[in-house]
């Protein structure tokens, strides 16, 4: 049991899976998974272990916020020797062309969060996990959906000022999408060697703010994402 985890040594699969939303890990466990288990709900934050395609897979909730996942994602690994993590998260499009739904692979992340300024002697680049990326990106391809590889932005502001030209300032150098989150997870993958990948799908378009995603299919209707990022935990 760590600070903020109740489950035991061994009750936490190598591969795992990281939602934000406590209700989208239940989802996933009861949708995705068979002969899950309830490991965690310390703070509403539920984690699960399963079976998917006849192999271990857990998924933890993580909360919002690059803090949060930080202290998720260190106790995975530090605690429980996980290896592989996979955020799946929602996010706002920062390119025009971009459409509710769509897919992302993140392969890294700009952020204006501070949380690695003040232990480092530059600037840290967070990215993916090569091998992971690569998985995911032909899962994706196989899913013969709409999806965008490139880099992304971890913002520490949900609420900004004149959000249209924050956006574009960050569009003018191949931004493609806006989270919480992602900055922390690939600093931790990369502090505790372990693979990390964040998929995102898009939710909203921070230029046509009246498009969005209805908050009951933010939180069960995101199965082609879920799906890839299922295919992309198999060991081959």
């Amino acid at each position: 049991m760590s600070m903020h985890i109740r489950a035991a040594v061994g009750e936490i699969a190598p591969n795992v899976l990281l939602p934000g939303d406590p209700m989208r890990a239940k989802h996933i466990a009861e949708t995705y998974l068979t002969d899950a288990v309830c490991f965690n709900d310390i703070r509403g934050m539920y984690g699960y272990t399963g079976y998917y395609k006849g192999q271990k897979v857990s998924v933890m909730a993580t909360g919002m916020g690059t803090p949060s996942i930080m202290i998720y994602a260190t106790e995975l690994c530090r605690d429980y020797g996980c290896k592989k993590l996979v955020r799946i998260g929602t996010a706002g499009a920062v390119r025009e062309e971009l459409q509710i739904g769509d897919i992302v692979l993140s392969t890294s992340t700009s952020t204006t969060s501070g949380i690695n300024q003040y232990q480092l002697p530059g600037v840290f680049a967070p990215s993916a996990d090569f091998e992971l990326l690569h998985k995911a990106y032909h899962a994706a391809k196989e899913a013969d959906c709409r999806f965008y590889v490139g880099n992304t932005l971890c913002n520490d502001h949900f609420y900004v000022d004149d959000k249209e030209n924050y956006s574009r300032i960050w569009e003018k150098y191949g931004i493609l999408a806006s989270e919480q989150e992602g900055a922390g997870l690939y600093t931790v993958g990369a502090k505790e060697k372990v693979q990390a990948l964040m998929l995102l799908t898009i939710v909203v378009n921070l230029y046509r703010p009246q498009e969005h995603m209805a908050a009951d299919i933010k939180e069960k209707g995101l199965d082609r994402m879920i799906n890839i990022a299922l295919e992309t935990l198999l060991e081959n």
